[in-house]
């Protein structure tokens, strides 16, 4: 699949209804300036896909697959969560609904923080690492997906902290810069995060 096949079509469908990453993407595609309209699934009335994968890759397949299926345009999904090596990659691919209701922050990071408590050890920080995959199909069956990843290292906090961002912002620690991914500005976060690294290995692919 070339660029210039699909970007003739004129639309991309964006595989998603996380108003969070729908925020995310249209500040990340206007950047681009891609000659072609991203359209959030949701305006085409496309529920979400089962997600019913056993990695960030085959969500992002199965997502994009749905989307395009139903649309009858080319699409883009992304799969992301965060993955803490001392829980064995957990939440990973659950991470939106890591405590059992799709979507609930709150009640996510607060399970992440109970799971982590026997591991706490004073001035021991836990490790975490964001993990962002978009697959691009340019049709339902499109047997060569293409495929974009970003990972963003950091640690976990014992406390939420910032007001910014979704999900497990909140909780993500980035040592060097003294803040949390919830305490950065929308375009301080795209230029860093698993998503904007995702999105900057899409543009490449464009040439």
């Amino acid at each position: 699949m070339s660029a210039k096949n699909w970007l003739s079509r004129g639309t991309l469908v964006l595989a998603s209804n996380n108003k969070g990453k729908i925020t995310e993407f249209e500040n990340l595609f206007s950047e681009l300036q891609l000659p072609v309209n991203v359209i959030p699934q949701g305006q085409l009335n496309i529920e979400d896909a089962i997600e019913d994968g056993l990695s960030f890759v085959e969500n992002a397949i199965i997502k994009a697959r749905h989307a395009a299926k139903i649309s009858g345009q080319p699409a883009i999904a992304d799969d992301s969560g965060i993955c803490v090596p001392i829980l064995g990659g957990a939440p990973g691919i659950y991470s939106a609904r890591y405590a059992g209701e799709h979507g609930n922050d709150a009640a996510n990071n607060q399970k992440l923080l109970a799971d982590l408590l026997p591991f706490r050890q004073q001035n021991t920080p836990i490790q975490a690492m964001f993990v962002c995959v978009l697959a691009l199909v340019e049709h339902a069956e499109d047997p060569l997906p293409k495929i974009f990843q970003g990972f963003w290292h950091g640690e976990i906090l014992e406390h939420v902290r910032g007001e910014q961002g979704f999900g497990y912002d909140p909780l993500f620690w980035l040592p060097e810069l003294g803040i949390s991914s919830a305490e950065m500005s929308k375009a301080e976060k795209n230029k860093i995060s698993h998503r904007g690294q995702a999105m900057q290995h899409f543009r490449q692919s464009l040439g």
